[in-house]
């Protein structure tokens, strides 16, 4: 028995050796997923991005980057552990902790923040020769405002309620890529996306037709939406699309990279350290320009839930000060 049990310990090992089994660091290798966004929006590109740089750098790590409605739906699916990470906004996370998502009482409050990735401003794209100038223009309008459940589709329709239009307006729950080419064809008079800038289907507008971004902070300020939700004004800069001369002034939310309470936290550690290393912001600036404000600097701003205690060990480490409020709860 004992001649037979060594042999085949002897037999394992030299499998081993020769790479014809797998070795015990393999074995141990995780799979892991990322929720990214809808076709042609900037939460694709930076999660494609991550799952790409991160395997390069982290040991035994597999990562995948998977599509998703977006914001809202990446806050569910991560919170039920469908996904490792994902890609959300700092409003739609807030709101999900507190069962305050639209038509969704359920609480959502197990995610956590790793880190500030961008700034996603509202962006409202009409035919510049139209007569589309105000919130209160788009009475019987059809606007494409996103997937449903995307945080595009959330924060529009927040907005539109909070002006008093939403009732009157018709929505079109469309994706990016298809709203720019329902625009395109003249089957609706708009579309609205909550990304950075500059975005791939506005792009795409651009060059096919002449557009206008119509301004939206006038209207938020006056309507008291800054006041109802935590979101905050900025400015899309002139010739950031062909033929916006302008400045255009709107609102935007934080985009905030997150986790599950429970994820691993020397896994969540590897993963911000190899993200926001210079190697890690080089890769992701490539991926997209809105990844400039993705910084040591900008750390966690934004966020709405606590730190995981993986990304709280990093960011301590760089010597930033967490809040109290922000500090793992765990």
């Amino acid at each position: 028995m004992k001649k037979r049990f060594f042999m085949a310990i002897t037999f394992s090992a030299l499998l081993v050796a020769m790479g014809l089994a797998p070795a015990a660091s393999e074995a141990r290798t995780q799979f892991v997923s990322i929720g990214g966004g809808p076709t042609g929006g900037t939460f694709n590109y930076f999660a494609n991005a991550i799952s790409l740089h991160v395997p390069r750098v982290v040991e035994n790590v597999r990562m995948s980057s998977e599509g998703s409605g977006g914001s809202v739906e990446n806050v569910r699916r991560v919170n039920s552990g469908d996904f490792d990470f994902g890609i959300s906004y700092a409003v739609d996370i807030a709101l999900a902790a507190e069962g305050k998502l639209p038509e969704d009482t359920r609480i959502y409050d197990q995610v956590r923040v790793i880190g500030y990735l961008y700034g996603a401003p509202a962006q409202l794209v009409v035919r510049a020769t139209g007569d589309l100038n105000s919130a209160a223009d788009l009475e019987g309008r059809r606007i494409a405002v996103g997937n449903a459940g995307s945080g595009a589709a959330t924060s529009a329709e927040r907005f539109f309620r909070q002006v008093g239009v939403w009732e009157n307006m018709s929505p079109e729950f469309l994706g990016y890529s298809p709203a720019a080419s329902a625009f395109r064809d003249g089957k609706i008079d708009g579309f609205w996306v909550l990304v950075g800038y500059p975005n791939a289907s506005i792009i795409e507008a651009s060059t096919q037709m002449r557009i206008r971004l119509m301004d939206l902070h006038e209207d938020a300020e006056a309507s008291g939406f800054y006041d109802a939700y935590a979101y905050s004004p900025a400015v899309i800069p002139a010739n950031t699309y062909r033929g916006q001369t302008e400045d255009t002034h709107t609102f935007q939310d934080g985009t905030l990279l997150i986790t599950r309470a429970d994820v691993s936290e020397d896994l969540v550690y590897e993963m911000t350290k190899a993200i926001w290393s210079q190697e890690g912001l080089t890769n992701l600036r490539q991926a997209h320009s809105a990844a400039v404000e993705t910084s040591m600097e900008n750390n966690f701003r934004d966020a709405s839930r606590p730190l995981h205690k993986g990304a709280y060990k990093f960011w301590v480490e760089q010597g930033i000060e967490v809040p109290e409020h922000l500090k793992p709860i765990d």
